[in-house]
């Protein structure tokens, strides 16, 4: 008998019955929170749910192929109103810490700055503080924002759950008065508990990638995976945010650090919140100045505001390639501008060593900012950043990536999506 070929087959095995945590029952708080995160009903006109914006086979980001493929935001509940950010994955949030900072030396300078991590949203304003977990407190938003959900008050969130098929499972997770109409409150920061324990479920949180596999022994990386997995922790410096380390709970690698970072990405031309004047009076003016913005609204951050503008939430590389066909188009960046795994790390290599667009005289502003990515590559030029302080230029821009390493990269990243069966 062969020992190594019984070895890796129990190895396997291990990895898989590890894998098949998916299929464990899910708490009762875990099933609400499913419910509630399918339910269409939960909006004005009755035809979104959470999962409309964050699909389980597309990683729980933005499942429509024809929104990525363009603007990259979503359509909200009543048409024609659209948001201002492409929807962020919902897995793997839930293990990210309440919004804080700690005070390093900055770069080349004699001075200290405030290094923000944590909190959800692409800006950071789910900050974990109302409910001890920032994908609780995210998940609260999108209900009552006019541009998503559209209900006008958590009492009609809550009156449209006591009325559903889940009632009983609803009373008896979040209490027997749950749609008394003087709890309203409690019972609204149950609905955003909920939906945060089933994103942080085994159905949502898999680790089951080819990556997991092979941290556990169970599969190997190809020739090119592994050369990708090398330049990842290497020359692309892709581990100073996206980390490789366990995480805080011994979990497999989370491939994010929470932290935020304005990498100099362009405005994407194609965002439709461009031409909602009702709500962006500003139109083609206005500009995401990110965690900065936010940090501004309050009074004991507003002296850390100007140094954060333009700063975007470090997302989780996990299920980063997930789609349901190979074809299938998704949208990176907090603005969607890209449209591929390897025009991203492109873009990561070659930002600073190529020129900048040229300006498009058929427009009245600088349409250097509005140049598509498509253009761009074809072009060998990138456009300015969307928010030009703050550039991140120690970690990305010039990292003299050759082709063939860029694509390397690439098929290592494609290797962290769930769902994997050695």
């Amino acid at each position: 008998m062969n020992r190594n070929r019984f070895f890796d087959a129990a190895i396997l095995a291990a990895f898989l019955v590890m894998t098949t945590s998916v299929a464990q029952a899910l708490t009762d708080q875990e099933k609400l929170g499913k419910s509630i995160f399918f339910d269409t009903n939960l909006s004005f006109n009755a035809n979104q749910a959470c999962a409309g914006c964050h699909g389980p086979d597309v990683g729980f980001t933005g499942p429509v192929e024809i929104f990525n493929a363009h603007g990259a935001v979503y359509e909200g509940s009543i048409a024609g109103r659209f948001g201002n950010r492409k929807p962020p994955s919902a897995a793997y949030a839930t293990l990210g810490p309440i919004l804080a900072y700690t005070l390093e030396k900055a770069n080349n300078k004699n001075k200290t700055e405030a290094l923000f991590f944590g909190g959800n949203f692409w800006n950071g304003r789910a900050t974990g503080e109302n409910l001890g977990n920032p994908a609780a407190d995210q998940a609260q938003g999108p209900f009552l924002n006019p541009l998503e959900q559209a209900l006008p008050d958590a009492a009609a969130v809550i009156s449209r759950i006591c009325g559903s098929a889940y009632t009983t499972l609803f009373t008896d997770v979040c209490g027997a008065d749950a749609c008394d109409e003087d709890n309203v409150g409690v019972a609204y920061d149950c609905v955003g508990l909920s939906v945060a324990a089933y994103e942080g479920s085994s159905e949502v949180n898999q680790y089951s990638s080819k990556y997991d596999a092979y941290l556990a022994g169970a599969a190997d990386l190809t020739q090119e995976e592994k050369l990708g997995l090398n330049l990842f922790k290497s020359k692309g410096k892709c581990t100073n945010c996206h980390v490789l380390d366990p995480g805080p709970a011994g979990e497999p690698p989370l491939l994010t650090d929470f932290t935020f970072d304005n990498l100099g990405v362009p405005r994407n031309p194609e965002n439709p919140f461009y031409n909602e004047p009702d709500f962006n009076p500003q139109g083609f003016s206005w500009v995401d100045l990110g965690l900065g913005d936010f940090l501004g609204s309050r009074m004991d951050y507003q002296q850390y505001a100007p140094a954060n503008l333009g700063k975007q939430k470090v997302p989780t590389l996990r299920n980063v390639d997930k789609r349901p066909y190979p074809e299938f188009v998704k949208a990176y960046t907090h603005n969607g501008y890209f449209k591929t795994l390897k025009q991203v790390v492109h873009f990561y290599s070659t930002r600073d060593l190529k020129p900048v667009c040229p300006d498009d005289p058929m427009t009245e502003i600088d349409e250097s900012l509005f140049t598509p990515v498509e253009d761009a590559m074809a072009l060998g030029c990138w456009p300015k950043p969307e928010v030009a302080v703050n550039v991140n230029t120690g970690e990305l821009g010039s990292l003299h990536l050759t082709d063939a390493q860029e694509d390397a990269i690439v098929a290592f990243l494609k290797t962290l999506s769930d769902g994997y069966l050695p």
